[in-house]
């Protein structure tokens, strides 16, 4: 079934600026690539390169088809070019989705350790960083030959800066025309990726293929990404550029507990990122700047053991003196402490611990790290990420409404789905 508005099932799709090149391969070897072949799979990324792992495995023929010069871009800027692969820990509870239970299939039919298991393969070696967060100890490269490795062990074709025109479907094939020529598939996987980083190529490829084929979208937004401030904010911290603090980040929905960091455009810091992704527009978030310390007792204390000590000294122990001399003055910070009233200190305590800020809005995709939002999971199988709209067409990867938080939750998801895709294409 297709969008009454498409019924025949075409539609033509922006098109790139790349020009009609010979179509070639990851070692740029010139291709006699067939026009007929059992898969068809759009996007050389993380979720498009695992799912032609394991169709190729299966026997399947498969063309990895894809507009950028390079397979698995992303990857290799992943994590700092170190690449946060995986996470110890996995669940659904770490990941947002308008269908929160679609993901639990997937992430346990290939979870975290199964991909644990393709690095000790391969002997990648890795380590771990807080929160679980898995990293290579060398680059990104590793992974991204160890998943091309495996593709030509599976005698998977990728093709290279290559422009999708136009997709048909006919009742029972797709074809597809491409600045490469044309192809026809049984099974066509679109692992495009969402809007995010529009610099390595993002384009709303999968969203526009998904509608042609009457999908719902839900909207989509920039996530993981840095808050710009309101100008009078931008003023007021404008001399705090580089200071990272352990702070304590939240709204009605949502709290997360590692650095934020100042910038010379706002607010950044993997708890900023994480907290941006359950963020609305115009919402307030409150911060703490000192989430392990009762302040008011503290202050209290120290009045009372060191009543000739002045503000600076103490709070210096814990934070930055640029930092306090922004929020609370360098007037107050130069008075002593017997001088503080109790209602000041809870004044100060205030300022410190429920810190209320309403970003002026999001740095957008230019440096977001994923797509909020996309095609409706409703409409896909949660077990091999078939469309329910249309036999043979599937949907894997950050183009789907799933998205992780920081901490490699969203690598393991374009694993965990391209892996369930690839068992049935």
């Amino acid at each position: 079934m297709v969008h009454p508005s498409t019924s025949s099932g075409r539609t033509e799709l922006i098109r790139g600026s790349l020009k009609k090149q010979t179509c070639i391969n990851q070692d740029n070897d010139v291709l006699n690539t067939p026009l007929q072949t059992d898969v068809l799979i759009i996007g050389a990324s993380a979720s498009g390169l695992m799912c032609a792992i394991e169709a190729g495995k299966r026997g399947r023929k498969v063309i990895l088809l894809d507009h950028a010069n390079k397979a698995g871009k992303k990857i290799l800027i992943s994590g700092g070019g170190r690449c946060n692969f995986t996470n110890y820990t996995v669940s659904a509870e770490n990941y947002l989705s308008h269908n929160p239970h679609f993901c639990k299939s997937a992430l346990s039919r290939f979870s975290q350790w199964d991909f644990i298991a393709m690095m000790n393969d391969y002997q990648i070696p890795f380590h771990e960083r807080e929160h679980g967060q898995l990293f290579c100890d060398d680059s990104a490269k590793d992974i991204l030959e160890m998943l091309l490795a495996e593709c030509r062990k599976a005698a998977v074709s990728i093709s290279l800066n290559c422009e999708i025109k136009q997709i048909d479907y006919d009742g029972g094939a797709f074809s597809v025309s491409t600045s490469q020529g044309d192809f026809q598939a049984d099974s066509l996987v679109i692992a495009s990726g969402g809007l995010s980083i529009p610099r390595m190529g993002a384009t709303p490829l999968g969203y526009k293929i998904a509608e042609q084929f009457g999908h719902h979208i839900w909207p989509t937004r920039a996530g993981l990404v840095p808050f710009t401030l309101q100008p009078a904010d931008k003023e007021k911290f404008s001399g705090l550029s580089g200071i990272a603090v352990d702070s304590m980040v939240s709204n009605a929905r949502m709290q997360f507990r590692e650095n934020i960091l100042f910038t010379h455009r706002g607010l950044s810091g993997p708890a900023i990122l994480q907290i941006s992704s359950y963020w609305k527009s115009g919402e307030e978030i409150d911060i703490n700047l000192l989430p392990e310390l009762d302040l008011i007792e503290f202050l209290n204390a120290q009045k009372s053991a060191h009543p000739e000590s002045r503000l600076k000294t103490v709070l210096g122990q814990h934070l930055p003196r640029r930092l306090l001399s922004s929020f609370l003055g360098q007037e107050y910070l130069e008075q002593h402490l017997q001088t503080l009233s109790h209602s000041r200190i809870k004044d100060i305590a205030r300022s410190l611990q429920h810190w209320k800020i309403k970003p002026n809005g999001t740095e957008g995709y230019r440096t977001a790290e994923v797509t909020l939002g996309g095609i409706d999971c409703n409409e896909l199988s949660s077990r091999t990420m078939e469309s329910s709209k249309l036999k043979g067409l599937y949907f894997i990867g950050e183009v789907v409404d799933v998205t992780g938080w920081l901490g490699g939750y969203n690598l393991q998801w374009a694993w965990s789905s391209g892996w369930c895709a690839g068992q049935v294409v």
